[in-house]
């Protein structure tokens, strides 16, 4: 388990700057993924259809003591267009997942997702002392774990029947993790750069 969840930070590459998630990005990330059901098909919460739902979810995000949410920011327009997550992790000694993470259409298949990962990762690594980086997924989430294992995390195992999917069907959920004497190569691979 995390002994205690990072304070929030700003962390900052070449395309994203994560910042705390804040009730001051919801008209962006509302014009970003708000009523998409596609961005939204795998999240725990069904898509958005006014800014005042998504308020409603951000503020829950916020609030909640097992989250550190991170607006994902364009550097090139100062727009926020996803969020993602530091989340605790019961039962892991000196581990953190990273997860609840969305970014709108515009951006898929783009930087945004291997940066913000290299950030978080980065961070977790070097800054937070942890051991270990858990990353999951819905099983059926092929788009998700293939971007996962792009970025070195390596499957562990399925939890079957894990949790109730939003329209009550049973998830199956597939876990990865990358530890911290893994993530030097990977991030190499990633960035081009050594460490």
């Amino acid at each position: 388990m995390t002994a205690s969840m990072p304070a929030p930070v700003v962390l900052t590459g070449d395309v994203v700057r994560l910042e705390p998630l804040s009730l001051d990005h919801v008209p962006d990330l509302f014009l970003a993924g708000g009523g998409d059901e596609e961005v939204w098909r795998w999240l725990p919460a069904p898509a958005p259809r006014t800014e005042d739902e998504l308020a409603v979810l951000t503020k829950g995000l916020i609030d909640d003591p097992d989250h550190v949410p991170h607006a994902v920011v364009l550097k090139e327009t100062g727009r926020a267009t996803g969020w993602t997550c530091y989340v605790d992790t019961p039962g892991y000694a000196e581990s953190i997942e990273i997860g609840w993470t969305w970014y709108g259409r515009a951006v898929w298949r783009s930087a945004v997702n291997t940066e913000c990962k290299v950030l978080l990762i980065d961070h977790a690594f070097d800054k937070l002392g942890v051991n270990r980086v858990v990353l999951k997924t819905d099983i059926l989430n092929t788009r998700s774990q293939a971007a996962i294992r792009r970025i070195g995390g390596v499957a562990e195992g399925v939890l079957r029947r894990q949790r109730r999917r939003r329209d009550g069907t049973w998830r199956d959920t597939a876990y990865f993790s990358i530890l911290d004497d893994e993530w030097p190569a990977h991030r190499a691979r990633l960035t081009g750069l050594p460490r």
